[in-house]
């Protein structure tokens, strides 16, 4: 989910949702064993069983509006422990740790990620992976590689070697997704990058299990195009849901126009029903006959709607995914859409029992 994106009304109906920093190039940091690994006992899993591995994802939430903003804090949430420890008391399986890590690595060759921002990273993740939460590591925001995928090919595939490189010795729990909603790009191109940064991610870890997009922002009505390396059964299929994004994304600051559907409600009726379902299905029938499993890695509405229709949405979407065998990653944790309310220290008790009854 873009935070500070400007969209012009004339591409909303095709939507389905929904400053770099230059490093001085140096030797990549090593690979990273994680601490607790001899210490946590993940569900085992068949050789290439990717519904058990989506399953375990389970019911997750989006850490948004931190490590993807440009720098950490810029728009309004730096990650605390308490954040994680909330997260897995409350009773989610997993998190989303969307990261902008083409603000943090250099503009040239060899691409190398800057240390203190990997460090970062680490932290995040050993701080969910010890509280027994499932992680999604992705490449968010890298809005470069779809304005010039030629020109950006070789950095993106860069910078997912030294990741896959540094993490290669963590557990299974945690999952790698390999960009976040890519736009203004060709299914055909980005089937062939896709599968190139698959490729590179297997060369340092073979049995890691993946999540893949298709293009449109993640549409379920562009997974029809998706193109997936046949013999590779580690992976795991996205797409995000925002429909009707009239009502998701009323009052959104970043959407053009989007102030003129401030009142739209959702009232869960059998026309509003109807539309979630049938979107559903398509992408559900689409799992059944590719046979690849499904993770609604965002759905959310922003919280200039109506709090009874935001949770009435919510619920009706997360459990008419989950009748699909469907995992999900709700967005966000607490910022514009977020569950929590980080002014008040406390949840916002109709989204979180939506969420979690």
């Amino acid at each position: 989910m873009s935070q500070l994106r400007t969209i012009p009304l004339a591409t909303l109906a095709a939507l389905n949702l929904t400053a770099c920093r230059i490093v001085t190039p140096a030797a990549a940091p090593p690979a990273m064993t994680h601490p607790t690994a001899s210490l946590r006992q993940p569900m085992p899993l068949p050789a290439a069983d990717a519904f058990a591995a989506n399953a375990r994802l389970g019911r997750g939430v989006n850490l948004g509006n931190a490590l993807e903003a440009p720098r950490e804090g810029e728009w309004g949430v730096t990650l605390e422990e308490n954040d994680f420890r909330l997260i897995a008391e409350a009773g989610f399986d997993s998190i989303r740790l969307p990261t902008r890590w083409s603000a943090h690595a250099a503009t040239e060759p060899p691409y190398t990620i800057d240390p203190a921002f990997l460090k970062r990273i680490d932290w995040a993740i050993d701080q969910a992976l010890s509280r027994e939460l499932n992680v999604v590591l992705n490449i968010h925001h890298y809005d470069e590689l779809f304005k010039d995928a030629q020109g950006q090919e070789a950095r993106f595939l860069a910078i997912w070697r030294q990741i896959a490189a540094r993490y290669a010795g963590y557990p299974d729990t945690l999952y790698f997704e390999i960009a976040n909603e890519p736009y203004n790009i060709g299914a055909a191109t980005w089937n062939r990058m896709q599968t190139k940064a698959i490729q590179a991610i297997r060369e340092t870890n073979p049995a890691r299990w993946l999540i893949v997009t298709p293009v449109d922002w993640s549409s379920h009505r562009r997974l029809q195009d998706l193109q997936l390396p046949a013999d590779d059964q580690r992976l795991i299929v996205t797409f995000h849901y925002y429909l009707p994004f009239e009502f998701t994304h009323q009052g959104a600051e970043w959407v053009a126009g989007a102030d003129k559907w401030l009142g739209r409600k959702w009232s869960a009726n059998t026309s509003e029903r109807q539309s979630v379902t049938f979107d559903l299905d398509w992408a559900a029938k689409w799992a059944r006959d590719n046979g690849r499993p499904i993770y609604l890695g965002e759905f959310g509405a922003y919280g200039k709607a109506d709090m009874d229709s935001r949770a009435l949405w919510t619920a009706f979407v997360a459990r008419q995914a989950e009748h699909r065998g469907m995992s999900w990653s709700y967005w966000e944790f607490r910022a514009g859409f977020g569950v929590y309310d980080y002014a008040t220290q406390q949840w916002r008790a109709p989204l979180l029992e939506a969420l979690l009854p």
